[in-house]
């Protein structure tokens, strides 16, 4: 549950930058952005896997770059869902993609994923 509300964090930061950085993306409230974190986790969750794979022949073909139209694709299903956070078309979709990745990236280098354990 721990690992869940820090991605949650994360994915809102990454949000938070691509309001700030990327033209067409923009939220209405604090709250609107942590829903959208918190949904946009349900939705690679649940959504993702699946468009992973009926995607798979044209992702290999791009050598992976249909994965930012997929990622795109559910950043935008999340926009739909939420009134206050909005997202202006398949470009700026592919930016927040971006820049919510590359804010993942960055934090997943500095956190590690379990937990040291204590040598005996």
């Amino acid at each position: 549950m721990l690992r869940f509300i820090l991605q949650a964090v994360v994915t809102a930061l990454g949000l938070w930058l691509s309001a700030y950085v990327v033209p067409g993306v923009d939220f209405s409230s604090t709250g609107s952005l942590v829903a959208a974190a918190v949904l946009l986790g349900i939705v690679n969750a649940i959504v993702r896997p699946v468009l992973v794979f009926v995607t798979f022949p044209l992702t290999v073909v791009t050598f992976g770059l249909f994965l930012l139209v997929v990622n795109a694709a559910t950043i935008g299903l999340v926009a739909v869902f939420l009134g206050g956070f909005s997202v202006d078309g398949l470009w700026a979709g592919v930016g927040a993609a971006i820049i919510t990745g590359l804010v993942s990236l960055v934090v997943g280098s500095v956190i590690p994923d379990k937990p040291a354990r204590a040598q005996r």
